[in-house]
């Protein structure tokens, strides 16, 4: 993450590798650690969890990011996957997090191949299930 230094874990890429290939995890929540200069992970959701769980689980005074795995059957039948990530950055958090988190997704977002799309949400109505069945 060249701009502000920031380190995306190996336990970052391995979670999302399962996620995406093996099919292990339906959501993951990744922070920041500011004194270490890292990108980890927060949280990892099981195949069984939905996008209701991965939403209650995102703090509503820190910023955080997250994948989330979006299956569905298309009209011809066809079971599909796609992946949404997600730069979660509420009102209620501090403005250095907001910037250290803006500033830091897109090195991330490098790591991360196979993203097909991206929401920004600073409250649980930009990204409701509703945004993400539209998309």
């Amino acid at each position: 993450m060249a701009t502000t230094g920031m380190r995306v874990t190996d336990e970052c890429t391995s979670s999302y590798m399962e996620m995406k290939w093996k099919k292990i995890h339906r959501y993951i929540i990744f922070k920041i650690e500011e004194k270490s200069r890292k990108v980890t992970v927060d949280k990892v959701g099981g195949a069984g969890e939905s996008y209701h769980d991965l939403a209650a689980s995102l703090p509503v005074d820190d910023c955080r990011y997250a994948v989330f795995d979006f299956d569905f059957v298309t009209v011809d039948n066809c079971r599909k996957s796609k992946i949404f990530f997600i730069a979660w950055s509420p009102e209620a958090s501090k403005i250095r997090a907001k910037i250290l988190y803006a500033t830091s997704k897109d090195g991330l977002r490098r790591v991360l191949e196979g993203i097909h799309y991206e929401l920004q949400a600073t409250d649980p109505t930009e990204m409701g299930f509703d945004i993400i069945q539209d998309r």
